[in-house]
């Protein structure tokens, strides 16, 4: 028996998705788009088989997040129409309470971005999101300028080969050894993420993957004016933003890049994560 989706508001990487899978014949009920012209109801939407919410869910840990949308549906007022036993109820980036008071209404939550082939997916729009931002916000080219990648993650190693790729004299950070090997294997000068304290001065780009702030008081006084800090990691962000403020370091925190640079591509990614969950449960399209 074919199944039915339903894509929940979200931002156009949701949009994107919905479209694909259209383009796969699938039955699809959009809701939260308000200029789509096919968009369903939500008492409809809400009876499909595999229910898509959003990346996030909510922004502010009460409403459904709708940015296209001029509707506001409460969460606790979503959970009772939805029904994980019979239903594959998935949304991205879940934060304990939100997953958490939805255990308490009887919703089971899959969480889609937390899958490795989602992240790794997402660090090539996230990486190029990255350059992009830097050519925007920079006066010269980024071929010889010298750049810091802190954190060897999945998005450090996409963003330093790429910030290489362009000419770029790129230095990784790395806190475990194993990842500031393979960063010696490939040819990297390497820093330890933990002992960045009078290195700082050279640099005049840095990019910060690591979702804690190591970008302090006292690292952030050692950069030269000129130099532009791009914030990629998720909540709390690696920088003490209210001393870069202070001491005028100019600090871009730019999150949820894959959405806004590369909104198709961020959505196949997901696409794809929600066949491989249904196959994972013995359900495969």
């Amino acid at each position: 028996m074919r199944k039915t989706f339903a894509v929940l508001g979200g931002d156009l990487r949701q949009l994107r998705l919905a479209q694909l899978l259209e383009q796969d014949g699938q039955i699809v009920y959009r809701y939260g788009f308000d200029q789509e012209p096919e968009q369903s109801s939500l008492e409809r939407a809400v009876t499909a088989d595999v229910v898509i919410l959003p990346l996030p869910i909510s922004k502010d840990g009460h409403t459904l997040y709708l940015p296209f949308s001029t509707a506001t549906i409460a969460l606790e007022d979503l959970w009772p129409f939805l029904d994980s036993r019979r239903q594959l109820v998935c949304g991205g980036n879940l934060q304990e309470p939100l997953r958490q008071q939805a255990s308490e209404a009887g919703v089971n939550l899959t969480d889609y971005f937390c899958r490795e082939d989602v992240q790794i997916g997402n660090a090539v729009p996230t990486a190029e999101g990255a350059i992009q931002t830097a050519m925007e916000v920079t006066e010269t080219t980024l071929h010889g300028v010298r750049a810091l990648v802190t954190g060897y993650g999945r998005i450090g190693k996409v963003l330093a080969q790429d910030l290489r790729g362009l000419g770029a004299e790129t230095v990784v950070s790395a806190r475990k050894f194993r990842d500031a090997a393979l960063a010696d294997a490939l040819g990297f000068c390497t820093l330890n993420t933990e002992a960045l304290s009078g290195h700082l001065g050279a640099f005049d780009l840095i990019f910060n993957t690591v979702p804690a702030v190591i970008l302090d008081r006292a690292r952030l006084a050692e950069l030269k004016s000129s130099c532009i800090v791009i914030d990629l990691a998720s909540e709390p962000g690696g920088v003490d933003f209210a001393a870069a403020e202070e001491l005028g370091v100019r600090v871009i925190w730019a999150k949820g890049l894959p959405g806004k640079v590369a909104p198709l591509s961020a959505a196949k990614v997901i696409h794809n994560a929600i066949y491989h969950i249904l196959e994972e449960r013995g359900e495969p399209i």
